[in-house]
């Protein structure tokens, strides 16, 4: 399993959403969208870009589990965060906190 260094912001958002349960692909890009209020919303390339990294590094994982296909598109592939997703997105979250606070030593927050 390849390294995993920093996170973008794009695959911290996708962790993030992750948490909450299993996505599609548009799915997480709407959730994105919505949750940064439109300042970050991921074409397909920048997206599934993102998702095949969080793949190879293990941090995600393809779901075998679908919904009912009268339900739902067929074609569409659902991603789950694995235990070390899980990890990353925690580490990640404490660096920006540490960031945060060395920042209000400069600016008033």
């Amino acid at each position: 399993m390849p390294e995993v260094k920093d996170l973008s912001p794009l695959a911290f958002h996708i962790l993030l959403s992750l948490l909450d349960g299993e996505r599609h692909g548009y799915a997480l890009k709407r959730e994105i969208s919505a949750r940064t209020g439109n300042k970050l919303v991921p074409g397909p390339s920048l997206l599934y870009g993102n998702l095949n990294r969080l793949l190879e590094q293990g941090l995600i994982v393809e779901s075998g589990d679908r919904p009912d296909a009268h339900l739902d598109d067929e074609r569409r592939r659902y991603y789950a965060i694995t235990p070390e997703g899980i990890d990353a997105v925690q580490a990640e979250a404490r660096k920006m906190k540490e960031l945060v606070r060395l920042a209000g030593a400069y600016v008033a927050l």
